[in-house]
């Protein structure tokens, strides 16, 4: 599957913005997405995860309550709804897909993702 993240932008502290990811191909219903961040000088973060079929999430502890991750199969489409934003949510935002084998259904782990588009910048004023 390939993605492609979009949506980024430059946005008031308090503001909102949505970020998209679409998939190409088929098979976009049988992953787990995830949306991860990287700031400058920092390690890829994980920001949330949706399950196959959107019925299970899970977030990271710093966006948890002011971000919603949510996907549409039938568009082969997974967003990512930011509110409240922070200076700190500053980064390039990417997405990621997965077909966890075993375990849990998802993993916080960027190295476990099989598929990344390619980065969108978000940068939050203060």
């Amino acid at each position: 599957v390939q993605l492609q993240a979009f949506g980024g932008g430059l946005v008031p502290a308090g503001g909102s913005l949505r970020l998209s990811c679409a998939a190409s191909g088929r098979t976009f219903r049988s992953y787990v997405m995830g949306w991860f961040r990287q700031a400058p000088g920092k390690e890829r973060e994980f920001v949330a995860a949706i399950s196959s079929g959107g019925g299970r999430t899970s977030y990271g502890d710093s966006v948890k309550g002011r971000f919603t991750i949510s996907r549409e199969n039938a568009k082969n489409t997974v967003y990512l709804q930011m509110n409240s934003l922070k200076p700190e949510d500053t980064a390039v935002y990417y997405c990621a897909a997965d077909q966890p084998i075993s375990g849990s259904w998802y993993s916080h782990l960027a190295w476990e993702y099989d598929h990344w588009g390619q980065g969108t910048l978000v940068t939050v004023s203060s």
